[in-house]
């Protein structure tokens, strides 16, 4: 046998005994599956989401929005990224994750997702002399919460609550008593997040009509009557149940006056007296100024 025969077998044996070392040494050791990364990913930043550091929680959770994917744990990631979106103050990208979150069907976040969302787009709401989109949002999530997710009255709530906590008491093992209970407790809790709801939708109701009740005084301001009677009638129309109702109508009949449009000027004050009936005498110099300019 030649030098470089020898030479050239004896490098592929030890290749081949290397090969084989390699990949005994690899299989004692499996590679981690991406369902154990994400698990392990979610456990890391549940600990700091826990601990207050919702930057860093964010940081590592995005990093699994793709890995856990058709996961288990696909709606415990999306819903924890918003929790940590929204309490570092990112209310956007926080409205995003739980608007995911409710796509996933059946998950069990959806009803808190829900809720969590119109409270981000809430946060985003601005100072009534701005452009609304988010309030409006905001008013059209809490709405879609109450209709979603309805509750029987609070104090037949209140009652069952006490019941299984007096049946825990005599059998306090007993596991159907233990369900019912906790049910019927988070039914009762849940009612203060409806509650929140229908105080937030109010407020924000107040803000729009605010928002085009001040527009509108602009217009008059500008001396553009035709564009603030357009903004007193959307107050007129959409939010009788607040607070700028009776001046936005007050308002309309002016601007209609100042326009010497009589007839339509009669029509605001009929409708305005009919809210306000106690306001006929101090209108009365209106009226009959409006009669007499109706008959000429």
């Amino acid at each position: 046998m030649s030098c470089s025969s020898f030479f050239s077998r004896s490098v592929w044996i030890l290749f081949t005994i290397g090969s084989l070392i390699g990949s005994g040494c690899s299989s004692s050791k499996p590679p981690v599956s991406a369902t154990a990364l994400v698990n392990e990913g979610y456990a890391k930043a549940l600990t700091m989401y826990s601990k207050g550091d919702y930057q860093g929680a964010s940081l590592g959770l995005e990093s699994l929005l793709f890995t856990s994917r058709a996961t288990a744990l696909e709606d415990d990631v999306l819903f924890l990224l918003g929790q940590s979106y929204y309490h570092s103050g990112q209310y956007l990208l926080a409205a995003d994750m739980f608007t995911r979150v409710q796509r996933l069907s059946a998950s069990p976040y959806a009803r808190t997702a829900q809720f969590m969302a119109a409270k981000s787009y809430e946060q985003l709401s601005p100072h009534f002399e701005l452009d609304q989109q988010y309030t409006r949002k905001a008013i059209e999530h809490f709405s879609l919460y109450q209709e979603l997710y309805p509750i029987v009255d609070s104090t037949k709530i209140a009652s069952e609550v006490e019941t299984w906590r007096e049946l825990l008491k005599i059998n306090p093992e007993n596991l159907s008593y233990k369900q019912s209970y906790a049910k019927a407790k988070a039914e009762y809790t849940r009612s203060d997040s409806l509650k929140y709801s229908g105080k937030a939708i109010a407020t924000m109701r107040e803000k729009l009509a605010k928002n085009s009740f001040f527009i509108a005084r602009q217009y008059v301001q500008l001396g553009k009557y035709r564009a603030a009677g357009i903004y007193y009638d959307e107050v007129i129309a959409h939010y009788p149940d607040t607070i700028y109702d009776k001046p936005a109508l007050e308002g309309k009949i002016d601007i209609l006056i100042k326009r010497k449009k009589w007839f339509d000027a009669g029509l605001a004050l009929d409708q305005y007296l009919q809210l306000f009936p106690e306001k006929l005498k101090e209108m009365q110099g209106i009226r009959d100024k409006i009669i007499l300019n109706s008959k000429n």
